[in-house]
């Protein structure tokens, strides 16, 4: 049976409270049989070693808290993940032919573009870089699997490859090792269609040496489009891992609520009469 490291630290866990309500529940039972005895060897025989077993459960108390909190970085620090790198596709870019409108055909061949193999950070970002140590150039990351919802231990949950609107937030999660605690590490999630970035962030590394990590984007002004977007990590300038998801479906739209206009009243001002002279009769 495969087992990984953060399933073993979770059993041995689980065994140890286990342990901890057995040797509770044995010292208590001990201690209560004994009260009832009339004999004193007995009766104390019985006490004391129901109080053994109670302390017993308090040390097992400490050793899972042990297990809890320090089992997955220390067996990080001698058993490394073995991460799986996720591969940059290719684009094989098919010619097309002009055809001139001659008795003679002369086809025209439109030339393949140059492709970046790898993504590079922008000088903007780099100038935000405050780093107080140096980074590793053999740090390893696993793939960036991309999910709607993170736990506790920074895996995800609901995650895939296919996101439906309407969307809040993503998270990029991933496994690494050989990090140096201060050096520099950047995210970026970028909508291919346009290499638009919509989230970055970059700041000096505050976790172990090895373990679980992840990034997030959360949209708070612009929507998620529908379209292919990419989730990328440098380490310092290096790009070391990303991940690929499709986001489909209308984002909602937002319908501004008008304001209502004034009517203006007209105001008739009456113009007065004139009455005629009398005429002299003669």
């Amino acid at each position: 049976m495969n087992m990984d490291i953060h399933s073993a630290a979770v059993t041995a866990f689980w065994l140890v409270v286990i342990a901890v309500l057995l040797s509770f529940f044995i010292g208590y039972t001990r201690i209560r049989e004994g009260n009832r005895l009339f004999y004193y060897r007995k009766r104390k025989d019985l006490i004391t070693g129901g109080w053994k077993w109670i302390i017993a459960a308090l040390f097992f108390v400490a050793f899972a808290g042990l297990i809890r909190y320090f089992a997955e970085p220390v067996a990080y620090r001698y058993f490394p993940p073995s991460p799986t790198m996720t591969l940059t596709p290719t684009i094989t870019l098919t010619p097309t032919i002009t055809l001139t409108p001659t008795i003679t055909l002369t086809p025209t061949i439109t030339e393949t573009p140059s492709i970046t193999p790898n993504p590079t950070l922008p000088a903007d970002l780099i100038a935000q870089f405050n780093a107080t140590e140096d980074v590793n150039p053999n740090a390893v990351f696993s793939g960036v699997e991309i999910s709607t919802a993170i736990d506790a231990n920074f895996q995800p949950i609901r995650a895939g490859t296919n996101f439906k609107n309407p969307l809040k937030g993503l998270y990029g999660t991933f496994s690494y090792d050989k990090m140096i605690p201060g050096s520099q590490w950047s995210a970026l999630w970028v909508r291919l269609e346009d290499g638009v970035i919509i989230c970055a962030e970059t700041k000096p590394w505050d976790g172990y040496t090895g373990g679980y990590g992840y990034t997030e984007c959360a949209l708070t002004i612009s929507p998620w489009l529908p379209g292919d977007y990419q989730a990328q990590v440098f380490v310092g300038t290096y790009w070391v891992s990303s991940g690929y998801f499709t986001v489909s479906g209308q984002p909602p739209t937002f319908t501004p609520t008008r304001s209502p206009t004034l009517t203006k009243s007209i105001t008739v001002t009456p113009t007065s009469s004139i009455t005629p002279k009398p005429s002299l009769t003669k």
